[in-house]
């Protein structure tokens, strides 16, 4: 809806957008450039204080740049990992994301952390380099880039964390978090409430502890003995996360969650899941029946990628699972990729 605020944009402003968008050297996605310039000059007169405008400069300016930076590792899958930036490495903690960034670079995925020290830079080592992303932030007292990601071209400093937090759920696969602090906690909550919502692609998302500890441990009991208890949350919101203090554990959550299930997007009222292998007539048989509390509209059917998919290029040629989701039980979702994963 146009503001009411100033007059429509005249056709000869859209004009003159479209002349500047040929004359320029990029080819991407030109209608939705085109709006993005559109909405700039509706600033002129909608937005009158300076700093609300630099907010949305800085920001489009940051997830530019951090988009263009994670292009060309599309097709890898990535972790990202969260914890203390306070964790020194002689804690096992720390020794022990090493060891999972290891293990978890070997099964072929990438890390992402917010390039500081502590469990940030425990990440990176355990990675290595090639395959470490960085997405640092800009505070006045912390942090510089930690020095094994610190002259890496891989590396982007934001200067707000909602365009941070949004590059890391965007470009992630999965996430594990180790103990940390407000921060640790605050990502966890928000990853966990955009997976619930449907708001971000469903992940893995593992809370390591350390061997006998009991940081996630007390957790997990909180958010049963308070939000489930109290009915804030369903129990099916349980099935969103794993708690765990063995690393190997960590690893086999996420590499399974994809050893079968590959993507999804919704097509109209349908959710497309793509795996690499469909299920049979009779297991198709057996999920429209164990999983009816979540169909709304049609029923599982294997088809093939609807024409609304061509412009994604995220699973040419796998199969599709289709059905219509309530788009409510996102819990009950987590299970039934367990489920396609056990095909």
């Amino acid at each position: 809806m146009e503001s009411q605020s100033h007059p429509r944009l005249t056709s000869s402003v859209n004009e003159a957008i479209r002349e500047l968008i040929e004359a320029s050297d990029g080819s991407h996605n030109a209608d939705l450039v085109h709006d993005i310039v559109r909405q700039g000059l509706k600033l002129l007169n909608d937005v009158e204080h300076r700093g609300d405008v630099r907010v949305i400069q800085t920001a489009i300016r940051e997830l530019r740049y951090a988009f263009k930076l994670f292009a060309p590792y599309g097709d890898n899958r990535k972790v990202t990992i969260f914890g203390s930036a306070r964790t020194k490495p002689e804690k096992k903690e720390y020794q022990q994301c090493v060891e999972f960034a290891r293990k978890i670079a070997d099964a072929g995925f990438m890390v992402i952390t917010g390039a500081g020290p502590g469990i940030m830079q425990a990440g990176h080592e355990g990675a290595g380099v090639e395959n470490s992303f960085g997405a640092n932030i800009r505070l006045p007292w912390e942090q510089g880039a930690n020095p094994v990601i610190a002259e890496d071209k891989k590396l982007v400093t934001f200067k707000y964390f909602f365009t941070r937090k949004l590059t890391f759920i965007r470009h992630s696969d999965a996430v594990v978090l180790f103990p940390g602090g407000f921060g640790t906690m605050d990502e966890a909550y928000e990853t966990l409430t955009l997976i619930q919502t449907g708001k971000s692609q469903m992940m893995p998302l593992v809370l390591v502890d350390k061997p006998g500890g009991t940081y996630w441990k007390n957790w997990n009991n909180h958010v049963k003995d308070h939000l489930l208890r109290d009915k804030l949350i369903s129990p099916e919101d349980l099935n969103l996360f794993h708690v765990t203090d063995d690393v190997d554990e960590a690893v086999k959550i996420v590499a399974r969650f994809y050893r079968n299930y590959h993507s999804s997007r919704f097509v109209g009222d349908n959710l497309v899941i793509r795996v690499k292998n469909a299920p049979s007539d009779t297991a198709v048989e057996a999920l429209n029946e164990d999983f009816a509390d979540i169909i709304e509209g049609d029923e599982f059917h294997v088809r093939d990628a609807y024409k609304e998919e061509q412009d994604d290029n995220d699973a040419p040629g796998r199969a599709r699972l289709v059905f219509g989701f309530d788009r409510r039980g996102y819990g009950r979702l987590r299970t039934l990729i367990d489920v396609l994963n056990s095909f």
